[in-house]
């Protein structure tokens, strides 16, 4: 999931500065802690002291934090944020497949949407998929690529080592384009939705936490060498798909490589929408919920809504900006310390408590902030 959002970070430190470089290691420090503290909302302590998984979803933790106003209120709530989130992930998707077909046949006389157009025309077997069977083995394809794709960026940039200068970096910024870069670092961390099914997956979910650990290590190191490299090459000319930046023999390939693997990573998230779709009309109507007529009409629908969105908003940096601030903060920072505070108040110390408070002012601000400009900047592109 993070692999194809990795493109807009040496954008983001563009107009972040070095600042940028410090909140790529705090939004990993911050994520990390925030999925821990997710998973064990998942547990409570039996008579003898053991921590016991009494919980199962992102949605049953909601539940249980707003009993008291709605029974259900709270996995409403979280299903809606997540369906959304999920479908902006497909809609960027499709935005990149046409920036990148674009880019990679300029002297077709294609317009950039129209090449979006035929992208979604590929994608239209997704309405077929009932299991996460075949998605998973299209995940295996797009880690492969993602590492190729990585790998040929940062040793071409390498290679430019001669030109590269720590001046490009910004020492003074525009705070509009500092809380876009924000909401841009933010989304290329988001996990959170996913985390306590994986937990739940594992052989030893002891292991959780020490795997938490490491990943969001690897990663951190992963974006910031990326990043740094990519904006060292090109300064000022860093564009908003940084595979733009390449030379033309390289381009071709790197953007052909990019396309196959955005095309391949759109069944996940498209096909996790639908199943929360899917779980919330099962338990009004579970006939309809069997329905293959149903299942077409609600995958073609969430199908057709990617394909508009992305015609209509064909800007990846300011749309993914606009993700991060909006869903990516709730998930990520919002609802888990929320949630935490909620379930653990009487076990956590002051510092834990502090923490979480911190952590959710932190991502209010930062939401609240980063919709307002991620909005004005959306419409100034529209004119």
């Amino acid at each position: 999931l993070q692999g194809i959002f990795v493109l807009g970070l040496p954008y983001a430190l563009l107009h972040s500065g070095y600042s940028g470089l410090l909140l790529i290691v705090l939004a990993a420090a911050l994520c990390c802690y925030t999925g821990k503290i997710l998973i064990a909302c998942l547990y409570e302590e039996n008579e003898d002291g053991q921590l016991i998984r009494v919980r199962d979803t992102y949605e049953d933790i909601a539940n249980v934090c707003c009993k008291k106003l709605s029974p259900s209120l709270g996995g409403i709530v979280v299903n809606v944020t997540q369906v959304v989130e999920l479908i902006m992930m497909c809609i960027l998707y499709l935005v990149v497949s046409g920036n990148l077909l674009s880019h990679s046949f300029p002297y077709v006389p294609v317009t950039e949407k129209t090449w979006s157009v035929i992208a979604f025309v590929t994608l239209l077997p997704c309405v077929f998929i009932k299991t996460l069977k075949i998605v998973s083995k299209l995940s295996q394809l797009c880690s492969l690529v993602h590492f190729v794709i990585i790998l040929v960026v940062i040793t071409y940039c390498l290679t430019q080592i001669h030109q590269w200068s720590w001046a490009k970096f910004r020492l003074s910024l525009e705070f509009e384009d500092f809380l876009v870069s924000v909401g841009v670092i933010i989304f290329s961390y988001t996990s959170q939705i996913f985390l306590p099914t994986l937990e739940g997956n594992m052989k030893n979910p002891g292991e959780f936490r020490c795997m938490l650990n490491w990943t969001h290590i690897f990663a951190c190191i992963l974006k910031t060498t990326f990043a740094l490299t990519a904006f060292l090459t090109w300064g000022e000319k860093t564009k908003e798909v940084v595979t733009d930046n390449l030379p033309s023999f390289l381009e071709t390939l790197v953007n052909l490589c990019l396309l196959t693997k955005a095309l391949l990573s759109y069944p996940l998230p498209f096909f996790a929408a639908t199943e929360i779709v899917y779980s919330c009309i099962s338990k009004g109507n579970y006939s309809n919920y069997r329905s293959p007529l149903l299942a077409l009409a609600v995958r073609g629908s969430f199908l057709l809504l990617t394909l508009l969105m992305a015609m209509f908003i064909p800007h990846f940096a300011q749309l993914m900006g606009l993700s991060g601030s909006v869903t990516g903060a709730a998930m990520t920072f919002l609802l888990p310390s929320l949630f935490h505070l909620k379930l653990k108040w009487k076990k956590l110390s002051f510092l834990e408590k502090c923490a979480d408070i911190s952590v959710f002012i932190l991502g209010f601000l930062c939401s609240l902030a980063g919709i307002v400009c991620s909005i004005k900047r959306l419409l100034e592109v529209f004119g």
